[in-house]
């Protein structure tokens, strides 16, 4: 194996480096499966020794975390104003990437990994998470959103309905289009006044 871990204590990180162990890593996931992705067999494959790759991530766990989900950090939607539009594009990036196949492997392993461990604080999963870019498209739409409306609260049902659409397979079979959820997103939204008045009309 070669051995391209050189860089010495106190050098600048190689993201060279960081790049071949992620790939690897993903390609093992798709492959071979959470179980068989250890760091022993991702080292054999990359040519990366395990000191280099413990120095980047703390454990096995950390590493499978960001090669799995590393994709979401790429889904950059640039709000235009038009709610439903950039809903349709954002769901639709969201649940590309959560369906990519090293996502689909790993989601199950670390659901089991999680039980017996403490749970990562929020500050852990930052740097993957999209849910900023979701608060960014409801705020260049302020004429159709609630002003109260919990951001947070919202974002977690729909990372709920995204995962089952991934990873349940009655919901996955069913083949429903994102436009059904993209229409049930802008009616939760919605300022209280238009439920009001779309109310007194079908009375």
């Amino acid at each position: 194996m070669s051995d391209i871990s050189t860089a010495t204590r106190g050098r600048p990180r190689n993201p060279e480096i960081d790049a071949v162990v992620l790939e690897t890593t993903r390609r093992l996931l798709g492959e071979a499966g959470f179980a068989a992705t250890t760091v022993q067999e991702i080292s054999r494959r990359s040519g990366v020794h395990p000191p280099a790759i413990y120095r980047r991530w703390p454990s096995r766990i950390a590493l499978i975390e960001d090669a799995a989900f590393s994709g979401l950090t790429e889904i950059v939607i640039a709000p235009t104003g038009d709610l439903r539009a950039d809903l349709r594009r954002f769901l639709r990036a969201y649940e590309r990437s959560l369906a990519a196949p090293a996502a689909r492997a790993a989601m199950p392993g670390l659901l089991a990994a999680y039980q017996h461990d403490v749970p990562p604080p929020e500050a852990h999963w930052r740097h993957l998470s999209v849910r900023p870019q979701f608060a960014e498209i409801l705020q260049a739409a302020p004429h159709d959103v609630d002003p109260d409306l919990d951001v947070d609260e919202l974002f977690d049902l729909i990372e709920g309905a995204v995962l089952a659409r991934v990873i349940v397979p009655a919901v996955a079979a069913r083949g429903a289009r994102i436009d059904g959820l993209v229409e049930l997103i802008v009616r939760m939204v919605a300022p209280l006044r238009v439920h009001d008045d779309d109310w007194s009309q079908r009375r």
